[in-house]
């Protein structure tokens, strides 16, 4: 029995405000390059799982900032490339830095108070995992979670992020359950599905932009509603 469901943060809960698609849409402009949002949505499930693979084999935020720029110059090149846009990693970089003088936050997306106090009402713990520096209490007190959900973990606390799992087992231990009555919820193949998987947990992807339809190795959800779905014995 599923006793604790546990959610990454970005792409799961929260999102960037304005949307990412906007974002780059901006930074494009000033360069007189023009991008369409869907492609833009494409570019972002390729760079994402990029920067999980790459955070897997060493944290980004741990490198020297040259091989931060590196790696952001590429996260760059490849969104664009998905909107079928191509450019140097030189070009990408000076796209990347222009996007992050613009102004932006985290929202949550609007299906989540609703799918937590839902969740909350069947007797479930509720975690958040995060590949953050942030604390948990900080992260989850600046996003409004802090009375919706029963812990957060991170990264910078844990000093391992995803798929590792260190991060996963102390979700474990603060959720006081066993890795079989746990379901981790997160939006990337690698650190999520196959960093929960690793440790014994249950998995499901998010994809909120119905970019990963294909995947076939673990159940797939587009809201966050539908987690309850995956929970038996609460249907």
């Amino acid at each position: 029995m599923i006793k604790a469901v546990f959610f990454d943060m970005y792409g799961t809960l929260a999102r960037f405000y304005p949307p990412k698609e906007e974002l780059q849409a901006t930074a494009c402009g000033d360069f007189d390059i023009q991008v369409a949002q869907e492609g833009i949505k494409q570019g972002y499930a390729v760079a994402d799982a990029y920067m999980a693979q790459e955070n897997a084999r060493l944290p980004v935020r741990i490198r020297s900032s040259q091989a931060r720029e590196a790696f952001f110059a590429e996260y760059e090149r490849l969104v664009l490339q998905g909107a079928g846009v191509v450019v140097s990693p030189e070009k990408a970089k000076e796209i990347w830095h222009r996007l992050r003088q613009l102004p932006y936050d985290l929202a949550l997306y609007d299906d989540v108070l609703p799918a937590l106090n839902m969740l909350k009402g069947l007797g479930l713990t509720l975690g958040m995992i995060s590949n953050t520096d942030e604390t948990g209490k900080q992260l989850a007190e600046r996003l409004g979670l802090a009375g919706h959900l029963d812990f957060a973990v991170t990264s910078g606390e844990v000093g391992a992020e995803k798929p590792h799992s260190p991060i996963f087992l102390a979700a474990l231990e603060r959720a006081g359950v066993e890795p079989g009555e746990a379901l981790h919820v997160g939006d990337q193949i690698s650190s999520d599905v196959e960093g929960a998987r690793a440790v014994g947990i249950n998995a499901a992807l998010m994809d909120r932009d119905g970019v990963q339809r294909d995947i076939q190795e673990c159940p797939r959800v587009e809201r966050l509603m539908d987690v309850v779905k995956l929970i038996p014995g609460y249907l």
